[in-house]
């Protein structure tokens, strides 16, 4: 019984030697996403730039969304041009809630090929001419992966979506 113990703790040990865990908020990798999101949303859901948008997600995109369900890359660009582009006086806005980001590097055999990024994003009506309305608030966690040398969309989940609470 003592053995199996050992070998249990063994193992246990070599496995947290080994978990990289969040990157620190000061690193290039984490300065380079937190850029990568706020460009990424800038240009493709605030400003509807659906060019920049194809240009940088996978071509096996898969967004889950608690709700309006799961979406492969078609579906997802079919309801950003008819909910999120759509030319209209209301225009959904995203903004990231900074100081919730968090980065985890993906590694295969010591290099980096992608990213784990989780935080908090709050969405907005805007009207011309009106101060821009805070409709929820959402969880979100994204894996970018890189794909000669562009950081690259492959897998969203935006979930937790509740009413503005005084943000």
């Amino acid at each position: 019984m003592t053995r199996g113990i050992v070998n249990i703790f063994l193992l246990l040990l070599i496995t947290a030697s080994t978990v990289v865990g969040q990157t620190d908020k000061k690193s290039s990798l984490f300065l380079e996403l937190k850029q990568q999101d706020s460009l990424f949303f800038e240009r493709s859901f605030n400003q509807c730039d659906i060019a920049y948008l194809e240009s940088r997600m996978t071509r096996d995109l898969k967004f889950y969304h608690d709700q309006s369900g799961f979406q492969d890359r078609t579906k997802f660009f079919e309801n950003i041009k008819q909910y999120i582009c759509a030319p209209t006086n209301k225009k959904p806005i995203r903004k990231v809630e900074a100081n919730s980001l968090e980065v985890f590097p993906l590694y295969n055999n010591g290099k980096l090929y992608g990213a784990i990024q989780m935080g908090v994003h709050h969405f907005y009506i805007r009207e011309q001419g009106k101060d821009d309305v805070h409709t929820s608030t959402a969880k979100f966690t994204h894996v970018w992966l890189m794909e000669d040398g562009i950081w690259k969309l492959s897998e969203v989940l935006s979930y937790d979506h509740r009413e503005p609470t005084g943000h």
